[in-house]
């Protein structure tokens, strides 16, 4: 019989999370308003927790969206005309 209990959710203080992602702990509050990561004020008093699996998240956006900038970069370098040479009847 296949255990139904959800997973344990994890709880990050935005301290750890700004070094992990080496900002300001104020960053990583605006990112919590921005929605990039999910928060919560949990305790009592009330401080934020940043939930581990949004920072994975956030991680995987981030990685993704370098990629892309590294292929647009690529295929702007690509378009330079030094690597095409010089346009049709230019110089002929």
């Amino acid at each position: 019989m296949p255990d139904s209990t959800p997973p344990v959710r994890r709880f990050l203080a935005p301290a750890q999370v700004a070094e992990l992602l080496s900002i300001e702990v104020d960053e990583v509050i605006e990112l919590v308003y921005q929605g990039r990561l999910s928060g919560s004020k949990l305790g009592s008093p009330a401080r934020w927790r940043i939930e581990e699996s949004s920072l994975a998240d956030y991680l995987a956006e981030q990685t993704e969206e370098a990629r892309r900038m590294a292929l647009w970069r690529q295929a702007n370098e690509a378009s330079f005309p030094e690597v095409w040479g010089a346009p049709f009847g230019h110089g002929s």
